[in-house]
Order: structure tokens, then sequence, then C-alpha cells
């Protein structure tokens, strides 16, 4: 019997294919991640980062960021469905089946620990797991359904990566790595608030108590407002203990001072597409503060 043009499109269609399985290891949030446990490892060290810790170093922790966002997609499959910016998201279009993801996330898990601890340490191979546990289970499973603070109690999860990094180097956690850590907890939530703010009639529909859905968008301004504040404090501490100099310090006023523009604009209200532009910008915000870092530290090296 002839196949009709339209079922064989859909068969070919509901095949999965390497995308589906790239896309659920969220790439551009792991690349994020993987960068700033690079920044931890370059810190770490002071010449050149051992090629041990930079090569099996960064491959493990960005086989376990996929992990982890892989088990989010999982977890938050229904939810995905229901909400425009993730609907099309490999599970809630049905391209992959759940086991299908399910074993895809607990090979990059298994295969990430066993390379952390075989080629950098078992205190990193522990670390990055617990991180893993962190966001995929207590923060989505959990937290995320449970309170309005979900993302600053998730956020030591995503903050972790810098410390990872530093660990994998070191085998220790040292004070400067706490320092990084500090700085990427909080910039989590004027990051998440902001696309909170943007996105709040969606997180309403699912019934996820994001900020702004459960004490309003005036609040969640406002808090946004504060956690920047802190945060800019947090970026000028490097400079003050001598953990970075000068070409750090310019960057980082530079940002701090858009930063604050327009979050300050945000608190006021006075246009609407600021949230979505909040929410982007400190994602480039983030790269260049840590990119500033590793500038400074190659400068300061060769003077």
């Amino acid at each position: 019997m002839a196949i009709a043009p339209h079922d064989s499109l859909t068969t070919t269609l509901s095949q999965p294919g390497w995308r589906d399985f790239l896309e659920l290891t969220k790439p551009k949030v792991s690349l994020l991640i993987v960068f700033t446990a690079i920044v931890g490892m370059v810190l770490a060290s002071p010449g050149m980062v051992p090629l041990s810790a930079l090569v099996f170093g960064t491959l493990g922790i960005a086989m376990a960021s996929g992990s982890a966002a892989t088990l989010n997609h999982i977890l938050d499959r229904r939810i995905d469905q229901q909400m425009a910016r993730t609907r099309r998201r490999p599970l809630a279009t049905g391209s992959l089946q759940t086991s299908q993801a399910l074993a895809f996330a607990g090979a990059l898990c298994v295969g990430s620990m066993m390379l952390l601890w075989l080629s950098v340490g078992s205190l990193c191979a522990l670390l990055t797991f617990g991180s893993v546990i962190g966001y995929a289970v207590i923060y989505t499973g959990w937290l995320k359904h449970a309170t309005p603070q979900n993302i600053v109690i998730g956020g030591a999860a995503g903050a972790a990566p810098p410390v990872l990094g530093w660990v994998a180097v070191t085998h220790s956690i040292d004070a400067h790595a706490l320092v990084l850590f500090m700085i990427i907890f909080t910039w989590t939530p004027p990051h998440f608030w902001s696309l909170a703010i943007a996105r709040r009639e969606e997180y309403a529909k699912v019934g996820i108590p994001m900020l702004p859905v459960t004490h309003g968008i005036p609040y969640t301004r406002l808090q946004i407002l504060l956690y920047s504040i802190l945060l800019i404090l947090c970026t000028l501490i490097p400079v003050v203990i001598g953990m970075s100099g000068l070409i750090y310090l310019a960057a980082a006023l530079v940002l701090d001072a858009r930063l604050l523009y327009l979050v300050l604009a945000l608190h006021r209200g006075v246009r609407p597409d600021l949230p979505i532009r909040t929410f982007r910008f400190s994602i480039c915000y983030l790269m260049a503060l840590f990119g500033a870092f590793i500038a400074d530290h190659y400068c300061r090296l060769l003077i």
C-alpha cells in the first residue's frame, strides 16, 4: 500500500534527530555555564590553565549541565506545552519521548561524573553532581512550584560553575571562588525576574508562583532594583581584595552603569519593553563581566 505524502512527512518529523537532543541540553544556557566555569579555572591558575583540567573539566561540566537541562525538560514537559516560550521544545511537541530524554540525561550524568572523578578529582565530581540535583530536582521539581523565592534559593545551583572550575584546578574551595559564586547568585534574581515580568501571564496560566504573579509587578521591579544594587557591590569586591585589577574594574563600572540605568527605568515602569530588554542585557552583562576577568588576569600576568 502506498504511503501518502503527508504520512511520510509526519513519520519523518516524528523521528528524533541530533538537533532534538541538542535542544534538550539548552545549548545557549550551557555555553554560559561552561564559560563561567572556565573563568573559574583561569582565575585559579597562576599561569596557564592545566590542560587536563581545561579539557576534561570543561567537558565534564558541560555534560552535567546538559543532563540537568534535560531533566528540566522532562519535569516541565506538561507546563512547556502551555507556554508560548517553551511549547516548541522537543518533549512538548512530541519530537522526543520521555523515555528517550531520560536515557539521554542519565547517560550524560553518569558520563560526566565518571569523567570528572577519574580525570579532575572527586571533589569537583561531587560538587557538580550536587549542582545537577540542585537545579534539576530541588529547583525544577520542588522550589519552582512551591515559593516565589524559587529563583533566589535555586540560584545557588546556577552560581556553582565558577566554583566547579576553580575546584577542577586547585582541588579545594577558595574564598575567591566564592566571590564569583556571589556575583552570579546576586545576578540571578534580576535576570530571571525581568523575564518573569515579561511572561507574567504565561506563568500565571500554568500556576507557577513567580514573584510577579504572587506579589505583583511593582514589588518585583523593586526587588530587581535592590538585587541589582547588591550585584553591583559584589562586582567591586574582586578589586577591593586584589583579586582583579584596573581592566576588570573599568569593564565592571561600565556594565554596572548600564545595568543600573535599565533597572531604574524598569522600576519607574516608563516603557513596556524594558523587562525583556533588561533580561537580554543581563546575559550580555554576565558574559562581558566574566570576559573582563580573563582579560584582566592575563594582562596582569604579562606586566
